[in-house]
């Protein structure tokens, strides 16, 4: 009923600067939160940032200063600027949204496929 699609991955230096997007679809009526998460392999998923329907946000120690979450609504969009990359900063980066159906006012966690951000020294 939702789904939620990631771009913007890729290759990039250590310094350099990545933007993803989450784009979302389906019988949503709200979004009441979005996040990001990544997993780097061979360890536990863990949460980046996320952003309230309100535009509170909350950042990982390890991100603070250095990314930036931010959301549409209108265009039931939600993105991670990046920059000032670090190899660590190596993973998979998966899109996390709470949603309101519009079909059944129930609330949905969804999550997207994930995009790889490698992140050279």
């Amino acid at each position: 009923q939702v789904q939620l699609v990631e771009s913007g991955g890729g290759l990039v230096q250590a310094g350099g600067s990545l933007r993803l997007s989450c784009e979302a679809s389906g019988s949503i009526l709200s979004i009441n939160y979005m996040g990001w998460y990544r997993q780097a392999p061979g360890k536990q998923r863990e949460l980046v940032a996320g952003i309230s329907i309100g535009g509170n946000t909350n950042y990982a120690d390890s991100v603070k200063g250095r990314f930036t979450i931010s959301r549409d609504n209108a265009k039931k969009a939600g993105y991670l600027q990046m920059n000032m990359l670090e190899p660590e900063d190596t993973a998979v980066y998966y899109c996390n949204a709470g949603v309101v159906l519009s079909s059944t006012y129930r609330y949905l966690e969804s999550w997207g496929q994930g995009t790889l951000v490698t992140v050279s020294s």
